[in-house]
């Protein structure tokens, strides 16, 4: 895991991930992200997956006005949200929120690998007060 903090970007796979938004002015590219957890299920949850959904309630979050601080990694977010000031659907939002949900219950390879730190815990429950 190429992590150096538990803020939703604080890892490789979610700064990857934010790229795509380059190709996208809608929300297709959050809701397939946060759709491939949910449709998971019960089923394990690989940490690549988990750190892309995390990064996609992140964007909703930040398109609801809630953003947490602008640093190197998240000044994409901001230029992105910035341009396009999309409103998300309520169900949206409780896609994101479920799928959070769904992060911190086993199985999850997130709560794997961040047990030790109760940093991860507060950063999510921290996101999801700011998408609510």
């Amino acid at each position: 895991m190429g992590a150096w903090d538990t803020s939703s970007f604080g890892n490789d796979t979610a700064n990857d991930w934010a790229y795509g938004l380059d190709d996208c002015s809608d929300l297709s590219l959050i809701e397939t992200t946060l759709r491939k957890v949910a449709d998971a299920g019960d089923d394990y949850i690989e940490a690549p997956d988990g750190e892309e959904a995390i990064a996609a309630a992140e964007v909703l979050a930040w398109l609801r006005g809630n953003r947490a601080p602008v640093n190197a990694y998240t000044k994409k977010i901001a230029y992105w949200v910035d341009a396009h000031p999309i409103i998300p659907a309520p169900s949206m939002i409780e896609l994101a929120v479920a799928v959070l949900d769904r992060l911190q219950r086993e199985p999850s390879e997130l709560i794997e690998l961040w047990a030790e730190d109760t940093g991860w815990q507060a950063d999510i429950s921290d996101l999801r007060a700011r998408l609510v």
